[in-house]
């Protein structure tokens, strides 16, 4: 079986080259991400290029995927030398200060003090050095470290999300993500969605004129308006980091697993990220407790897996790659694909769509139920939004799904999800000659072979997905 999970690996200094990019591809990299919480807009842009002549000389699409960094308070400075942060040792923590070393670190935010209160435990970045706060004083705050260990480069410095004076999107992330939409990036990522107003506020074109809009559910407000954000959004990431450190980590897996199972139910991608490999940064391989994370991940439903640090900065992002890739074969490999669907079927009849929802969700289980019943070597989506692929990628047929779309936009956008080989179409479905071009194209590209029988499954106008039909591969 070929792989069905995504991967998401983000790019960063040690995997930015071309012949890194070229190898990632060639190792399995699905989407590419590109933060801009430590570089300009210039550098981004210049790794965007990359990634897309990477893309285009592997003659494969790649998604590309660009993270805002929302109301994000970090650190400052400790450059690129770790600086030990032992237990019980107490600093100074400054804001506006650019700069930080043992003593006194700054702090990127000037409302910290007014944010924060004594006795607040703080995680700095992941949650492997949390701090607390002893007093507020004047222009700074004292502080001491509650579990210590190294802190390098800018990290980030968790504030509880209802105490943040901050809205998200900033206007900062407004001004950066005009650059890139006008470049034509295919997914933006928004950092601490609170609410689907939130996402609104993005203000881009819907997609796929305008960028796949990814809500990263880290915060409390998040969770409690999960509903409201899936519904406004293309796409949710599941920022475990933040996550853990605003409801505790003993929340993470079961919200894991409804915000995987709701996120599907609505037929929109959802990626599971943050430290999925976080040994491979140092070590040559993941931990056998990574490795069981990664496949449970997969086996509860994630579009996607993303690999964070382990592909920016980590020793062999090429390894981490092919390492999640087998990961994610052998664990589809085991994936229940009759009760996943089942399931699906189950919450998606309890739910009160609209009537053009209504009609894709027939068509779209009528399509599971027939490729199931006549095993059907592929199933081929024509779509111009990708919106018949993504109903149909919810449930997880055993056969894959060929992703026909005549915008360049969609065919990257599909890059995301689950099982989609994604494929340019020659023009939009306008009759049964059309599909069967498409049909004819899959076999062309080595998806399908003559004698194969097909389910082509495709939109011929409106909102809705209305035609089905079987047909034998010439």
């Amino acid at each position: 079986m070929t792989r069905r999970t995504k991967i998401v690996a983000t790019i960063g200094p040690a995997s930015d080259d071309p012949a890194t990019l070229s190898a990632l591809i060639d190792a399995g990299m699905d989407v590419a991400r590109l933060g801009l919480a430590h570089n300009t807009i210039d550098e981004v842009l210049e790794r965007y290029r990359r990634v897309r002549a990477a893309a285009d000389a592997a003659g494969r699409p790649v998604g590309i995927l660009i993270d805002l960094p929302g109301p994000k308070v970090r650190l400052g400075s400790f450059g690129d030398t770790p600086v030990e942060f032992a237990g019980g040792h107490r600093f100074t923590l400054v804001p506006g200060l650019d700069h930080s070393d043992s003593d006194k670190v700054g702090v990127d935010y000037e409302d910290l003090l007014s944010d924060v209160h004594e006795g607040d435990y703080l995680a700095v970045g992941d949650g492997s050095v949390v701090v607390r706060i002893e007093s507020i004083k004047g222009d700074s705050a004292e502080a001491s470290v509650a579990h210590g260990g190294p802190i390098q480069g800018r990290p980030g410095l968790h504030i509880p999300s209802d105490r943040l004076s901050i809205t998200s999107p900033t206007q900062q992330d407004l001004e950066q993500l005009d650059a890139f939409v006008d470049a034509g990036v295919d997914m933006v990522a928004l950092s601490f969605v609170r609410s689907a107003h939130d996402i609104r506020r993005v203000g881009t074109e819907p997609y796929p004129r305008g960028p796949l809009l990814v809500a990263k559910i880290e915060t409390r407000a998040a969770v409690e308006n999960l509903e409201g954000i899936i519904e406004a959004s293309g796409a949710i990431m599941i920022a475990r980091g933040d996550l853990g450190s605003e409801l505790g980590i003993e929340e993470i897996p079961h919200l894991q697993k409804k915000i995987t199972r709701d996120c599907i139910s609505g037929g929109k991608p959802v990626i599971t990220a943050t430290q999925m490999f976080e040994s491979m940064i140092t070590s040559p391989a993941p931990t056998r407790a990574e490795v069981s994370d990664a496949a449970n991940a997969i086996f509860d439903g994630s579009s996607a897996v993303m690999l964070s640090a382990e592909t920016a900065v980590g020793r062999d992002p090429v390894s981490a790659v092919a390492t999640m890739a087998r990961v994610a074969e052998r664990a589809d490999a085991e994936f229940d694909y009759d009760a996943w669907a089942r399931r699906i079927r189950l919450l998606r009849s309890q739910e009160l769509p609209d009537s053009g929802n209504r009609i894709t969700d027939a068509m779209t289980a009528a399509t599971w139920r027939a490729a199931t019943e006549m095993g059907v070597s592929a199933i081929v989506c024509i779509s111009e939004s990708g919106f018949t692929v993504r109903s149909i990628a919810r449930f997880r047929p055993r056969m894959p799904i060929i992703g026909f779309s005549p915008r360049d936009r969609t065919v990257r956008q599909l890059t995301l999800s689950w099982g989609t080989v994604p494929v340019r179409a020659s023009g939009h479905v306008n009759s049964i000659e059309t599909m069967d071009e498409m049909i004819l194209a899959a076999r062309e590209a080595g998806h399908v072979r003559s004698g194969d029988i097909v389910a082509v499954l495709a939109g011929t106008g409106g909102r809705s997905t209305d035609m089905l039909r079987l047909a034998e591969v010439p």
